[in-house]
């Protein structure tokens, strides 16, 4: 049963992939079209949310980043407690290689990047962009390149993108909270404890457990925590067991039925209003300054030399293994994949640069990293797949 949800897992990541490519280009393209200005008024528009006494106004662009963007990571925070507690993060040998592996691919392009962004005119601020690897791209990619891989190659990415996601989450904790609000802060917690007792009932109260959640998020807004944390958090009050032996608990229900709407809808949207840059807002060359060019650098080179370079040396150390079938050729492809930043760089990026032209900057990094590290990783891909008849000599 487990193998089965995390193969339909992967289905839909891999095609949501293709979403938010379409989504993308469809922003970059209107951003340098005629209707840029339609674009970009759309993206920076102000809206007002008001519930009772509270309200707050911010961009559409920011909305989505503090609002739907939660939903997101609450969805990230199931799939992260779901795989700790039953899936491939609960097997100990499973576990060292791809965790090890995400640890290398955050530490070796925060490198890179600093190399490049330590001297005259870098932003070493921007280091965490280009650790972050972007799940649904990555899959899709490697679903159109190599189908006939190993299926422990898939796994093995997929593990490997969810303890990113923990690093980022982690990164994002520390590094991106604002000044801190801490009565806001104490409401958002006593909402948490509201979600654990929830969480107890043997009935199954979504709609309860939306509107608690959704206080949280406005507490957690209020208290200038980014709102990333408060949908983590709530994921983890989420039961993974339900009441009876060998039934399933709501976090499984919640993860089906708000997977699809992620991956479809709030991060294609989310991809279509961050994504969008203008080409004649830089100089000629400007994928050469120290910030694109480190966050491009840091996902092309950094991210498959530290992911590859750490399953190697885990292997070597006989503290992990390497996926069941797969050679070191396809495992480099496979690191390259990880390269592929896209809406997990972004959403960082807007983090560390609101604005300006440093954003844009960001943006064009993110996009040109990612691309080269989806070529690339294609192509590797491509290469190292066994072809049919190779397979069917092998099997005679």
């Amino acid at each position: 049963m487990t193998r089965r949800f995390t193969l339909d897992f992967l289905k839909t990541e891999a095609a949501s992939g293709l979403v938010l490519a379409f989504a993308a280009l469809a922003a970059i393209a209107l951003a340098n079209s005629p209707l840029r200005e339609a674009y970009f008024g759309f993206v920076k528009s102000p809206f007002t949310l008001q519930l009772g006494g509270w309200e707050e106004t911010k961009s559409v662009l920011k909305w989505t980043k503090d609002g739907l963007m939660a939903v997101f990571f609450f969805v990230v925070g199931l799939e992260i407690k779901y795989e700790v507690l039953k899936g491939e993060l609960s097997n100990p040998r499973k576990l060292a290689t791809p965790v090890f592996a995400a640890l290398g691919g955050m530490l070796v392009p925060a490198l890179v990047f600093l190399a490049f962004n330590l001297g005259d005119g870098g932003s070493p601020r921007g280091w965490p962009i280009p650790t972050a690897t972007d799940i649904a791209f990555a899959l899709a990619a490697l679903a159109i390149a190599a189908p006939r891989l190993p299926a422990s190659l898939r796994i093995f990415l997929l593990t490997l993108a969810i303890a990113d996601d923990l690093g980022a989450v982690a990164l994002i904790a520390i590094l991106f909270s604002a000044q801190i609000d801490l009565a806001a802060l104490a409401g958002a917690g006593a909402g948490l404890a509201v979600l654990v007792w929830i969480g107890r009932w043997k009935a199954d109260p979504t709609v309860l457990f939306a509107l608690v959640f959704l206080a949280v998020w406005a507490f957690t807004l209020k208290s200038g925590v980014n709102t990333s944390l408060a949908g983590v958090a709530a994921a983890m009050t989420v039961p993974v067991s339900g009441h009876r032996p060998g039934e399933h608990g709501q976090l499984k229900r919640y993860m089906e039925a708000l997977h699809p709407y992620v991956a479809y809808g709030v991060l294609p949207f989310f991809a279509f209003v961050a994504a969008g840059f203008a080409f004649d807002a830089f100089p000629a060359g400007g994928l050469l300054a120290p910030l694109p060019l480190g966050i491009a650098a840091g996902l092309v080179l950094g991210k498959p030399v530290g992911v590859l370079g750490a399953t190697a040396l885990v292997c070597a150390l006989k503290l992990g293994q390497r996926p069941s079938g797969a050679t070191w050729t396809q495992i480099l492809g496979v690191s390259m994949l990880c390269g592929v930043g896209f809406t997990m760089s972004l959403f960082i990026g807007g983090l560390a640069f609101h604005d300006g032209a440093a954003a844009s900057q960001v943006q064009l990094g993110v996009v040109a990293g990612s691309l080269i590290s989806a070529l690339a990783g294609v192509l590797t891909l491509r290469l190292a797949q066994p072809s049919v008849s190779k397979r069917a000599n092998a099997a005679f």
